[in-house]
């Protein structure tokens, strides 16, 4: 099994009288969050806790996907969880000028001012080949690289965004033109939004051979930004928009950035950007989705999700209504 998780609240919650009993003391850091769920359910397969800020989630089912892949497990079981009980962190965040002042992400708006911290947990089992037939969504292939040099530690690196993409995309077997859901990161930042529309304009926008217009959104927009567990949160999201082949709206979106607007492709852009009241329903031909998430440590994940009936396989806890 695979957790992604972050700072752990819990301890610092605890009065100080609390804080030596055995409990205590194997609960004081992420590891032992992995390790107790494997316990409890007797699990013996590969087991970890993994902390890349708000890619965490992301970061923990591709590593559960590899290890289906490579026969270390039958199945794996990958997790997020993220639990604000104390303050600190929104303090933290609040003095550095992260958050919106009005408590919204206004993922791809004119408005948007920063995100909103929410809670989050989520959990995805991960097998290796469709049981009992069907049409079934499936991980067809996923990715987690790194930001590298960047202006500043938190700032999102478009180039590296880019290569992420084609990476994903390059191990499956589907062109970019095949995508149909983008579930962005979205935060609903003056610098992340732009900067990741001009990654997604360039791998996704124009193509000869393209047959649909990719749906861009962001679950963030309508619950807040999880982080640790966001990525799961997108993941549940694009996993029901494919099963009941909708299309989303964006329940922030009133007027677009023009930042983001002109780095999807201006007024010919080939991205769809649908407003709440614009969702309905979608084609139900080819149905594919990818799944970003970006952490603020710079290690950014993307996942590609296929409506279909082969390879690894996803079954999830059903999304809450996110629209």
């Amino acid at each position: 099994m695979s957790l992604g998780i972050e700072r752990p609240d819990w301890v610092l919650a605890q009065p100080p009288s609390a804080r030596g009993s055995v409990y205590a003391v194997t609960c004081d850091n992420v590891s032992a969050a992995a390790g107790r769920v494997s316990f409890v359910l007797g699990l013996r397969g590969p087991c970890s806790s993994v902390d890349t800020a708000c890619s965490s989630a992301l970061s923990a089912l591709h590593g559960g996907a590899h290890a289906v892949r490579g026969g270390e497990c039958g199945v794996a079981l990958t997790l997020a969880v993220s639990l604000k009980l104390v303050p600190h962190g929104t303090l933290g965040a609040a003095s550095a000028g992260m958050l919106s002042v009005d408590g919204r992400c206004k993922t791809l708006d004119v408005r948007a001012n920063g995100y909103v911290r929410s809670e989050g947990a989520g959990a995805a089992v991960v097998w290796p080949e469709v049981r009992g037939g069907g049409v079934v969504e499936r991980l067809a292939g996923s990715a987690v690289r790194q930001d590298g040099r960047s202006a500043s530690l938190t700032a999102p690196n478009g180039s590296a965004q880019r290569t992420l993409l084609h990476v994903a995309l390059g191990r499956v077997a589907l062109g970019r033109a095949e995508v149909d859901v983008l579930e962005a990161h979205g935060t609903g930042t003056a610098l992340g939004d732009p900067t990741e529309a001009g990654s997604l304009g360039a791998v996704h926008g124009q193509s000869s051979s393209r047959q649909t217009v990719p749906a861009v959104g962001a679950s963030k927009a309508s619950v807040g930004h999880s982080e640790a567990a966001s990525g799961q949160v997108g993941l549940l999201r694009a996993l029901g928009l494919l099963e009941a082949a909708e299309t989303a709206g964006n329940s922030q979106l009133r007027v677009l950035n023009p930042l983001v607007g002109e780095r999807l492709g201006g007024s010919s852009s080939s991205f769809l950007l649908p407003t709440q009241e614009g969702a309905g329903h979608a084609p139900r031909a080819q149905r594919v989705g990818g799944v970003s998430s970006f952490g603020y440590s710079g290690t950014i994940g993307h996942a590609v999700l296929q409506r279909a009936g082969a390879d690894v396989t996803l079954a999830s806890v059903a999304p809450p209504a996110l629209r």
